[in-house]
């Protein structure tokens, strides 16, 4: 992982919100991919944007910030606020940290740690332990291929692994598979897929052709839908 993490800032007040990104570019940690005043519009260019956490506001007229983190796909954030009554609720949500405003360089670069360290701890895990329909399982990264809608029951997920093997994950989204595998290395590509991206051979606008080959040994082909294609894209030439 870089040493620098790639962060989204978020606050409905212009002044708030250019004193917080004045504040997070004197921190050498960090990068702001973008700032946003709306939630509404940072929650519908997020899934485009390449970044490790959020910093946001809590109190804000159309949507708070404790409504935005549940939308984030299980992203960090660090809350910042005025009000200490949100403070339980915050880290509820499991928040790296709740900021209260006056916002100080020295406490930002406080949570800023706690960013990093929650982040490279996660990457550094190389499974996850999910329950099946035989128990629980240890799901190592470097053994999945791709990840599909069980036909039987849409609750439930087929983990299809390097050499064959098939898992049925229980009552599991996509969302949360996304939370908890590493962002770079897995893509949903579709309704009913995520794929490894390693799996990747070549693709066209709406096909992805991978390196792996069918029972009929034949290319194993997916299809790359219009709303996951942005995403794929940016993801595949970074």
């Amino acid at each position: 992982m870089s040493t620098k993490l790639k962060c989204l800032l978020l606050d409905d007040e212009l002044p708030g919100l250019t004193y917080l990104k004045m504040l997070c570019e004197q921190i050498t940690d960090i990068e702001v991919v973008k700032a946003f005043n709306d939630p509404v519009l940072l929650l519908n260019e997020q899934s485009f944007l390449d970044y490790d956490f959020c910093i946001m506001d809590i109190e804000m007229p159309s949507m708070n910030g404790l409504q935005v983190a549940n939308l984030l796909n299980g992203k960090p954030v660090i809350f910042t606020t005025a009000y200490k009554e949100y403070a339980v609720e915050a880290f509820d949500l499991n928040a790296i940290d709740y900021v209260q405003k006056p916002i100080k360089k020295e406490r930002l670069q406080q949570a800023i740690d706690k960013a990093k360290q929650r982040i490279s701890t996660k990457d550094e895990k190389n499974y996850i332990q999910l329950n099946t329909d035989k128990g629980k399982t240890l799901l190592f990264f470097d053994t999945i291929a791709y990840i599909k809608t069980a036909a039987t029951d849409s609750r439930d997920k087929i983990a299809i692994l390097l050499n064959g093997v098939e898992l049925v994950l229980k009552n599991i989204s996509f969302e949360k598979l996304l939370e908890l595998l590493p962002s770079q290395e897995f893509i949903r590509i579709n309704k009913r897929e995520l794929i490894a991206l390693k799996i990747v051979h070549v693709f066209s606008f709406d096909e992805i052709t991978s390196n792996l080959n069918s029972k009929n040994g034949n290319p194993l082909r997916f299809q790359l839908s219009e709303v996951y294609r942005p995403e794929f894209m940016i993801r595949i030439n970074s």
